[in-house]
């Protein structure tokens, strides 16, 4: 079987990226013909697989941005590379690459467009009406949560609806030990993760000495943080790790005794399943299905007074934190790449029927 995975990047440091490359992977050592291809590349690209045992492919060596000639070229790349695949399955990743890629397909390859965030942030912007249009045309329309894939059912009218959740590219054996005084937030440092919310939480949950914020990623937002830092009085205490590769990431868990997410809007973040995965207990604001499927501590969103008081109450006690980090990591069980990829070859055999 072919499954073809398509990005507007594919490269990115990124949670969509992220997961695209572990399904690719994943299928790939099933014995499934798997290609990733990007539309364009990526500014500052990221290793996601060491060594990859699938087809990858960039179609424009023009960044996110490029003009409308740069543009049809990709596309006419695109057309042919698709014609010489198939048959087998097109996964589309985003509303973009739905829009722009589902014309040009085969009709060797069905049709699959996946949503990676969370039916209400796609009613906050351009992505809900992107996806009534193009989404119903698909012979599957792929959401993160079951809830999101009802409320996209019932909202936007799609009788195709259904939903696989993000995989965890590796089951750790060994679990952190809570003891660390350490508050871990992972992701790119950009508005949308609101790592200035936490920030401000840990200066507000009475977090002693020696505990720290490590922040894990880089991004534009770099120097504003760190003055917020400083007017929070912690400059001293939020240490800026910068970007991790991948394969480093399971010492980052281990030696942390929370989580943090702060952001804006989450489809189901994988950082909240790493971490449950190695017995980290997270707090998060309640912004998905997705986000509460994984099972954090939730606080209301941009609560950021709430989520101070509960980081400081795990940060108070270890009993707690071992008691949540445990459950977290029993839930974490039904997102072993295993399962899912069980679950995406249960989607074809179905679209085959």
């Amino acid at each position: 079987m072919t499954v073809v995975f398509t990005c507007l990047d594919a490269d990115t440091l990124g949670g969509v990226q992220q997961v695209t490359h572990t399904l690719a992977q994943g299928l790939a050592r099933r014995g499934h013909e798997v290609h990733v291809i990007g539309l364009q590349r990526a500014a500052a690209p990221f290793r996601y697989v060491q060594r990859p045992l699938y087809h990858h492919h960039v179609l424009s060596n023009r960044p996110a941005g490029a003009g409308g000639l740069a543009r049809r070229r990709a596309d006419r790349r695109l057309r042919s590379l698709l014609d010489g695949i198939g048959p087998g399955y097109a996964v589309m990743t985003s509303p973009s690459v739905v829009a722009r890629a589902a014309r040009l397909l085969p009709g060797s390859l069905r049709p699959i467009g996946q949503y990676h965030g969370s039916y209400d942030h796609a009613r906050d912007c351009w992505h809900l009406a992107s996806i009534r249009r193009h989404y119903p045309e698909l012979d599957q329309a792929v959401f993160l949560s079951e809830e999101d894939a009802r409320l996209f059912s019932e909202h936007a009218l799609l009788p195709n609806a259904s939903a696989l959740p993000n995989p965890l590219a590796g089951w750790p054996e060994a679990m952190s030990v809570l003891e660390s005084p350490r508050v871990l937030g992972v992701g790119r440092l950009e508005g949308v993760k609101r790592f200035d919310r936490l920030i401000t939480a840990f200066a507000r949950s009475g977090a002693p000495a020696p505990w720290e914020l490590h922040l894990v990623g880089d991004g534009g937002e770099l120097d504003r943080l760190r003055a917020h830092a400083a007017r929070e009085g912690v400059a001293d205490r939020v240490v800026f790790r910068g970007r991790v590769p991948a394969a480093a990431m399971p010492a980052e868990y281990l030696a942390a005794s929370v989580v943090g997410l702060t952001s804006d809007y989450e489809g189901l973040p994988v950082v909240l399943l790493e971490s449950a995965a190695h017995g980290v207990p997270a707090v998060a604001f309640d912004v998905s299905g997705g986000v509460r499927s994984a099972g954090p501590v939730l606080v209301p969103p941009g609560d950021v007074d709430a989520f101070a008081a509960e980081l400081g109450r795990l940060v108070d006690d270890e009993e707690e934190r071992r008691r949540l980090g445990a459950d977290a990591r029993a839930r974490a069980e039904a997102f072993r790449l295993e399962h899912v990829l069980d679950r995406w070859e249960l989607l074809f055999a179905h679209l085959e029927r």
